[in-house]
């Protein structure tokens, strides 16, 4: 009887584990920073998966990294394991993300979006904000350079 009930509990506990929502490759998931070492953050993202992240991508330019041991971030999940076995996360690419989000709802909202552009990036900016007024008029740019761009 005791094997019964062992093998009904191992039972149970496989299709719980199939019944887990594991989060989409290409979404932005939280996790929380679990140790910092050799100029990488190791993220938990949950679900079992781990990822690692250059304190580089929690710098802003010029700046030193701001991230501690605990704090809760919000990453990309590229891919679920990479060759290491562990997931393949980026902040960048999670604040992107976050950034198309916020316009995208001033578009919809037609609420006016202030831009600013560091040195390294102003070309590239101005790239693409040229391309989002010509392909939206109802944008309403205060960045300096950005209103030059307008027709």
């Amino acid at each position: 009887m005791c094997a019964k009930n062992t093998m009904e509990d191992f039972e149970a506990l496989l299709k719980e584990s199939f019944e887990i929502d594991t989060p989409e490759e290409g979404t932005v998931v939280k996790g929380k920073v679990i140790a910092i070492e050799a100029g990488q953050a190791i993220i938990d993202v949950g679900y079992k998966m781990e990822g690692r992240i250059d304190l580089k991508e929690f710098a802003n330019p010029g700046e030193a990294p701001n991230i501690n041991v605990g704090d809760e971030v919000e990453v990309y999940l590229d891919r679920v394991e990479n060759a290491r076995g562990e997931a393949q996360i980026s902040r960048e690419k999670a604040r992107r993300e976050e950034a198309w989000d916020r316009l995208e709802k001033a578009y919809a909202t037609e609420t006016r979006v202030d831009a600013r552009s560091s040195g390294a990036s102003r070309a590239a900016s101005r790239s693409i904000w040229a391309a989002l007024w010509r392909s939206c008029p109802a944008l309403k740019l205060t960045c300096a350079p950005c209103a030059m761009l307008a027709p």
